[in-house]
């Protein structure tokens, strides 16, 4: 994400073999550092190419929730985060990032610590004018139901799906509390058979429009305060 001021944000960065991938999609939108680093949860998909990421650039802050993977995935990247001489900061509910002056940027999970590393993704609510995003990690059932008791606000015009389209997350209440009018879900070729039917068909049913990185390519949103601009690659 870059700010109207040109601060910068990264969530995440996919797959050990998507590294260069990550690296030079950043050269392309001209990032030449990140102010913020957010790994949602430990899992090889969401951190594989944060090491090489931590590795090329300037860093000034790195989020993660608290809690662990025992891979070489998250080992590599503890290695990267050290030679940086950086501290994590945890990720959890409650927290505003100072990122941009004109942008809010809180953090809505996890509300309550889990055993599972999905229901401890962080998930980060960017307000920006009369526009807004829900990003949501893998949060599943569990962590939704959290969000939801928790009271916050978590309506947004772009929702991130969680758990790229499983159906063990987007559930009915948290869909429709969310109201998105947007909905993006990050999802290549999978043996999972994600994205679900059942989430599609619920968010088709919300009247919600969905985006999708398997058939879309890279999806951008820009954002003016009052209206997106939204472009695929295909």
């Amino acid at each position: 994400m870059i700010s109207p001021s040109g601060s910068t944000m990264l969530i995440d960065a996919g797959n050990n073999d998507r590294e260069q991938q990550m690296v030079d999609y950043l050269r392309q939108y001209g990032v030449d550092h990140l102010d913020v680093i957010l790994g949602t949860h430990p899992d090889a998909d969401h951190i594989g190419g944060l090491d090489v990421v931590i590795d090329h650039y300037e860093v000034g802050a790195i989020y993660m929730p608290k809690i662990q993977a025992n891979t070489k995935t998250f080992e590599s990247l503890l290695e990267s985060i050290r030679d940086k001489g950086l501290k994590v900061k945890t990720a959890q509910a409650g927290l505003q990032l100072e990122w941009d002056d004109q942008v809010q940027v809180e953090m809505i999970a996890p509300v309550e610590y889990s055993e599972d590393s999905n229901n401890m993704s962080a998930v980060l609510k960017v307000t920006y004018g009369e526009t807004s995003f829900l990003l949501t990690g893998d949060a599943e059932r569990e962590s939704e139901k959290a969000m939801l008791a928790s009271g916050k606000d978590l309506s947004a015009d772009v929702l991130l799906v969680g758990h790229h389209g499983s159906k063990s997350s987007t559930s009915l209440t948290f869909l429709q509390q969310v109201a998105p009018k947007f909905a993006v879900i990050q999802v290549g070729e999978n043996s999972y058979g994600h994205p679900k039917q059942e989430i599609l068909n619920r968010l088709s049913k919300n009247g919600t429009q969905v985006y999708r990185n398997d058939l879309q390519g890279t999806i951008e949103f820009a954002s003016d305060g009052q209206h997106y601009e939204i472009t695929t690659e295909r």
